[in-house]
Protein backbone atom coordinates (compact mmCIF):
# COMPACT_ATOMS: atom_id res chain seq x y z
CA UNK A 1 0.00 0.00 0.00
CA UNK A 2 1.05 3.57 -0.47
CA UNK A 3 2.91 4.81 2.58
CA UNK A 4 4.22 1.38 3.58
CA UNK A 5 7.80 2.33 2.69
CA UNK A 6 8.32 0.49 -0.59
CA UNK A 7 10.69 3.02 -2.16
CA UNK A 8 12.74 3.72 0.97
CA UNK A 9 13.04 0.06 1.92
CA UNK A 10 13.65 -0.98 -1.68
CA UNK A 11 16.56 1.42 -2.07
CA UNK A 12 18.17 0.33 1.18
CA UNK A 13 17.56 -3.36 0.38
CA UNK A 14 19.19 -2.98 -3.03
CA UNK A 15 22.23 -1.37 -1.40
CA UNK A 16 22.47 -4.19 1.13
CA UNK A 17 22.17 -6.87 -1.57
CA UNK A 18 24.41 -4.96 -4.01
CA UNK A 19 21.72 -5.09 -6.69
CA UNK A 20 20.25 -2.43 -8.94
CA UNK A 21 17.12 -0.68 -7.66
CA UNK A 22 14.22 0.39 -9.83
CA UNK A 23 11.13 2.30 -8.72
CA UNK A 24 8.39 1.64 -11.26
CA UNK A 25 6.47 4.84 -10.46
CA UNK A 26 9.63 6.98 -10.69
CA UNK A 27 10.50 5.31 -13.99
CA UNK A 28 7.04 6.05 -15.39
CA UNK A 29 7.28 9.68 -14.30
CA UNK A 30 10.69 10.04 -15.97
CA UNK A 31 9.61 8.33 -19.19
CA UNK A 32 6.30 10.18 -19.48
CA UNK A 33 7.60 13.52 -18.22
CA UNK A 34 4.53 13.71 -15.98
CA UNK A 35 3.77 13.01 -12.35
CA UNK A 36 1.68 9.97 -11.48
CA UNK A 37 -1.02 12.38 -10.28
CA UNK A 38 -1.06 14.14 -13.64
CA UNK A 39 -1.27 10.84 -15.52
CA UNK A 40 -4.25 9.83 -13.36
CA UNK A 41 -5.92 13.21 -13.89
CA UNK A 42 -5.38 13.45 -17.65
CA UNK A 43 -5.51 9.82 -18.77
CA UNK A 44 -7.34 8.03 -15.97
CA UNK A 45 -6.45 5.12 -13.72
CA UNK A 46 -7.02 2.45 -16.37
CA UNK A 47 -4.49 4.08 -18.72
CA UNK A 48 -2.01 4.38 -15.86
CA UNK A 49 -2.46 0.69 -14.96
CA UNK A 50 -1.78 -0.30 -18.58
CA UNK A 51 1.36 1.83 -18.62
CA UNK A 52 2.42 0.41 -15.24
CA UNK A 53 1.94 -3.17 -16.46
CA UNK A 54 4.02 -2.51 -19.57
CA UNK A 55 6.87 -0.98 -17.60
CA UNK A 56 6.68 -3.73 -15.01
CA UNK A 57 6.80 -6.39 -17.73
CA UNK A 58 10.02 -4.88 -19.12
CA UNK A 59 11.63 -4.83 -15.66
CA UNK A 60 10.60 -8.41 -14.95
CA UNK A 61 12.13 -9.51 -18.26
CA UNK A 62 15.53 -8.16 -17.20
CA UNK A 63 17.83 -11.13 -16.43
CA UNK A 64 19.83 -9.08 -13.92
CA UNK A 65 18.70 -9.73 -10.34
CA UNK A 66 17.37 -6.45 -8.99
CA UNK A 67 15.06 -4.89 -6.43
CA UNK A 68 11.84 -3.34 -7.71
CA UNK A 69 9.54 -0.96 -5.90
CA UNK A 70 6.10 -1.42 -7.40
CA UNK A 71 3.09 0.76 -6.74
CA UNK A 72 0.54 -0.67 -4.33
CA UNK A 73 -2.14 -0.85 -6.99
CA UNK A 74 -0.13 -3.00 -9.40
CA UNK A 75 -1.67 -6.10 -7.82
CA UNK A 76 -5.10 -5.08 -9.08
CA UNK A 77 -4.10 -6.26 -12.56
CA UNK A 78 -4.28 -10.04 -12.96
CA UNK A 79 -1.42 -10.03 -15.47
CA UNK A 80 0.83 -8.41 -12.88
CA UNK A 81 -0.17 -10.88 -10.16
CA UNK A 82 0.56 -13.75 -12.54
CA UNK A 83 3.96 -12.30 -13.41
CA UNK A 84 4.81 -11.78 -9.73
CA UNK A 85 3.93 -15.35 -8.82
CA UNK A 86 5.73 -16.88 -11.81
CA UNK A 87 8.86 -14.76 -11.92
CA UNK A 88 9.66 -12.98 -8.67
CA UNK A 89 10.10 -13.12 -4.94
CA UNK A 90 7.54 -10.66 -3.61
CA UNK A 91 7.70 -8.87 -0.28
CA UNK A 92 4.55 -7.31 1.13
CA UNK A 93 5.33 -4.43 3.45
CA UNK A 94 2.16 -4.58 5.50
CA UNK A 95 1.08 -1.61 7.60
CA UNK A 96 -1.99 -0.86 9.62
CA UNK A 97 -4.40 1.80 8.48
CA UNK A 98 -3.26 4.01 11.37
CA UNK A 99 0.36 3.82 10.21
CA UNK A 100 -0.50 4.51 6.58
CA UNK A 101 -2.74 7.44 7.52
CA UNK A 102 -0.05 8.87 9.78
CA UNK A 103 2.57 8.64 7.05
CA UNK A 104 0.40 10.02 4.26
CA UNK A 105 -1.28 12.86 6.14
CA UNK A 106 -3.87 14.53 3.96
CA UNK A 107 -2.93 12.37 0.96
CA UNK A 108 -1.46 15.24 -1.02
CA UNK A 109 0.09 13.99 -4.26
CA UNK A 110 -1.68 10.63 -4.03
CA UNK A 111 -4.26 10.47 -6.82
CA UNK A 112 -6.32 7.71 -5.23
CA UNK A 113 -6.74 9.82 -2.09
CA UNK A 114 -7.54 13.10 -3.84
CA UNK A 115 -10.68 14.70 -2.47
CA UNK A 116 -11.34 11.81 -0.07
CA UNK A 117 -10.92 11.10 3.61
CA UNK A 118 -7.45 9.46 3.52
CA UNK A 119 -8.08 7.09 6.43
CA UNK A 120 -11.40 5.85 5.03
CA UNK A 121 -10.02 5.46 1.51
CA UNK A 122 -6.91 3.61 2.72
CA UNK A 123 -9.13 1.24 4.67
CA UNK A 124 -11.29 0.67 1.58
CA UNK A 125 -8.26 0.05 -0.64
CA UNK A 126 -6.72 -2.33 1.88
CA UNK A 127 -9.98 -4.23 2.03
CA UNK A 128 -9.89 -4.66 -1.74
CA UNK A 129 -6.19 -5.40 -2.09
CA UNK A 130 -5.18 -7.47 0.94
CA UNK A 131 -6.39 -10.70 -0.69
CA UNK A 132 -4.31 -9.89 -3.76
CA UNK A 133 -1.22 -9.07 -1.70
CA UNK A 134 -1.64 -12.39 0.11
CA UNK A 135 -1.91 -14.17 -3.25
CA UNK A 136 1.48 -12.91 -4.48
CA UNK A 137 3.54 -12.38 -1.33
CA UNK A 138 6.37 -14.78 -0.53
CA UNK A 139 7.31 -12.71 2.52
CA UNK A 140 5.18 -10.45 4.71
CA UNK A 141 6.80 -7.88 6.98
CA UNK A 142 4.65 -5.89 9.38
CA UNK A 143 6.32 -2.48 9.27
CA UNK A 144 4.34 -0.43 11.78
CA UNK A 145 6.90 -0.15 14.58
CA UNK A 146 10.05 -0.82 12.56
CA UNK A 147 12.75 1.47 11.20
CA UNK A 148 13.76 1.17 7.56
CA UNK A 149 16.85 -0.78 8.60
CA UNK A 150 14.73 -3.11 10.75
CA UNK A 151 12.46 -3.81 7.79
CA UNK A 152 15.46 -4.47 5.55
CA UNK A 153 16.88 -6.85 8.18
CA UNK A 154 13.58 -8.78 8.22
CA UNK A 155 13.45 -8.95 4.43
CA UNK A 156 17.06 -10.10 4.07
CA UNK A 157 16.56 -12.77 6.75
CA UNK A 158 13.43 -14.04 4.97
CA UNK A 159 15.01 -14.11 1.51
CA UNK A 160 18.22 -15.96 2.36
Amino acid sequence: MMGAGKSSVGERLAERLARPFFDVDAWIEDEEGLSISTIFETRGEAAFRDLEATVLESFLANPVASVLSVGGGAVTEQRNRTAFVEQQRVVWLRATNATLTSRLGNGSGRPLLAGKDPSAELARLSGLRDRMYTEVADVVVDVDDLTIDDVVDHVVAALV
